[in-house]
């Protein structure tokens, strides 16, 4: 039998076998990194403050998480419990996009969550019963499983990327700069492509689009990956 990974906190003990009794759970660890997180941002979080909102030391937390990589594993999978997953309807891509929007809904209530998504995904405990129920409801869908998976990680890594911009895409101001200058762009004949695609989105056919982008989007790419 293999031996676990050791640098997978989840395969290590909840604490470390030498000294005094288990005064924490890495489950109250981990809930009150998650309250500093998303009430001052992800470069609060150090093993020291969270050992403060504990009561205890910073040395006292090393019994039971190593590092503050292993904290942030621990916070990124946490989120995961937070979802109310779908059962299969039958209909997938239906399905998929109900997960996308749960997940974009999580993420939103912890702003520090898509860039670490992004850079350090995590699969814990609650991140596996996410990609069991995934699969489960692309169970008939005749895609390798390999490509079930890649769905499930583009998901994720999409909504993050989304959510991570949508402050930015908000802004008027923004928006309004970006526009500015490529209508420039394009008057000045040196982008044809590009003034051929801000003619074709102001034409009459373009009309109003009341579809939220995010939907759009994820549903795209569902159906260029499982078609």
């Amino acid at each position: 039998m293999a031996e676990p990974d050791e640098t997978v906190i989840w395969l290590r003990p909840e604490r470390a076998a030498a000294g005094r009794p288990a005064e924490r759970s890495r489950a109250e660890i981990t809930a009150a990194a998650l309250d500093l997180a998303d009430r001052e941002g992800l470069d609060a979080v150090s093993m020291r403050r969270v050992a403060a909102l504990l009561g205890t030391g910073a040395a006292s937390l090393y019994r039971y998480i190593a590092t503050r990589d292993d904290l942030l594993d621990l916070m990124t999978d946490a989120t995961g419990a937070e979802y109310d997953l779908p059962r299969p309807t039958g209909d997938w891509r239906a399905d998929l996009l109900a997960v996308a929007r749960q997940t974009r809904q999580i993420m939103r209530r912890h702003p520090w969550l898509p860039p670490l998504v992004i850079t350090r995904p995590a699969l814990g405990p609650h991140a596996a019963d996410v990609l069991e129920r995934v699969l489960e409801l692309l169970a008939d869908h005749p895609a390798p499983a390999a490509r079930k998976l890649e769905a499930f990680a583009l998901l994720n890594a999409m909504t993050a990327l989304f959510v991570q911009n949508e402050p930015a895409a908000a802004t008027p101001s923004a928006a309004a700069r970006r526009t500015a200058y490529l209508r420039h762009v394009s008057a000045a004949g040196t982008h044809p492509r590009i003034a051929a695609a801000l003619a074709d989105l102001a034409g009459p056919a373009a009309g109003p689009d009341d579809t939220d982008p995010f939907d759009g989007a994820i549903t795209r790419v569902l159906n260029g990956l499982l078609g």
